[in-house]
Parts: C-alpha cells; structure tokens; sequence
C-alpha cells in the first residue's frame, strides 16, 4: 500500500494529463458547463502542482511522513471495517459505544485521505450532493452495511489498487465514493450517540 501511495502522491498529475479524455465542449450559453470546465481545470492545476504548493511538503522527509500517515489512515479505515463487518454479523445487539467510536475514527482519517490526495468534491458535486437523513435503532445495520461497501468500493478503486491506471472517470468515482464515506461515517456517529444517550 505504502508503495502506491507514493505513485499516487509524487505521479498523479502526470499521470492524470496523459489519460485524460480532455473537457468537453464548452457551450457558452450552458452556465453548468462554463462551471464544470472551471473546477477541472482548477483541479487538473492541483494534481499538477502537488508538492510545490505553499502548503505542500516542502522536502522528502514532510512527504515521507505525509506518506506514512496517509498509509496509516487507510489500514485504520480498513481495520474499523472489519471490525464493523464482524459486528454486523453478529446475531447481538449493537453496541452504539461501538458505533461512535468506529465510524468517528473512519470519518476523521477519511477527511484526512481526502484531504492529503486532493480528493475533494467540485462546487457542483456538492451542490449535487443530498443531505443524509437520521438512521434509527431498525436502520442503523443497514447504514453499517452501506458504508462498509462504500469503503470497500473506495479502496478497491483503480487509482488506489494501481495508480497506473488513472482516469478522469475513475477519479471522480473516487472523490464520490470517499465523500460518501465521510457523509455517512459522521452521519452514523451523530445517530449512535443519540441511541447510546437513550439506552
């Protein structure tokens, strides 16, 4: 994992030019389109530039420990995961103790990753994006289910398994399965508190 990592950290911008499709047509008449090719070039020009930004590491060993600590946070996410995997399979009753603590670590190190990889969703994406509405008692299994196949989808993505394979489609789908991930996560641990409180 360590390894890819570091292709996606030092290479994602090359990599991302090459395979690019390219923007498509603009329409000025089409206000959304005028948007849609602002952000990706806003975000073409922070793949390009990662590392020599003023908030970029400035030398190996700030990339080194931003490494460690990406690679960190994905084998904690991977952890809580199997963790909630084994919960939700248990015939017990969830534990909501549980619940707080693992998807309020998997929401923080996942805003980490997202923020560490510029995986950030555009303006219009989050518009796009619904508010998620409160889980009860009867729901809370399946919320768990949905994120773990969310986190599942995210690191089984090709710009995480093989960086070589980069593409504008799959990037994107990345960018959309972690915020799905860190929505959920923070959603899930502000319901389990409020069940936890009333038990």
């Amino acid at each position: 994992m360590l390894t890819r990592l570091t292709v996606i950290l030092l290479f994602a911008a090359p990599v991302f030019a090459q395979n690019s499709p390219g923007p498509p047509p603009i329409d000025r008449k089409n206000n959304a389109d005028r948007i849609r090719q602002q952000d990706m070039s806003r975000r073409e020009y922070q793949l390009r530039n990662f590392g020599t930004e003023p908030s970029a590491p400035k030398d190996r060993r700030q990339i080194e420990a931003l490494m460690a600590q990406t690679e960190e946070d994905f084998n904690r996410i991977l952890t809580r995961h199997n963790e909630i995997a084994r919960v939700i399979q248990s015939k017990d009753a969830l534990d909501y103790r549980f619940v707080s603590d693992a998807t309020g670590e998997i929401q923080k190190r996942a805003s980490r990753v997202q923020s560490t990889l510029a995986l950030g969703l555009s303006d219009e994406e989050t518009r796009g994006a619904g508010k998620l509405e409160e889980f009860k008692d009867s729901e809370m299994k399946d919320a768990l289910i949905k994120l773990c196949k969310q986190i599942r989808s995210f690191v089984t993505n090709p710009i995480i398994e093989n960086p070589n394979t980069i593409d504008a489609q799959q990037l994107t789908k990345a960018r959309l399965d972690l915020e799905s991930v860190i929505q959920l996560s923070a959603q899930l641990k502000k319901d389990a508190d409020k069940l936890k409180a009333q038990k």
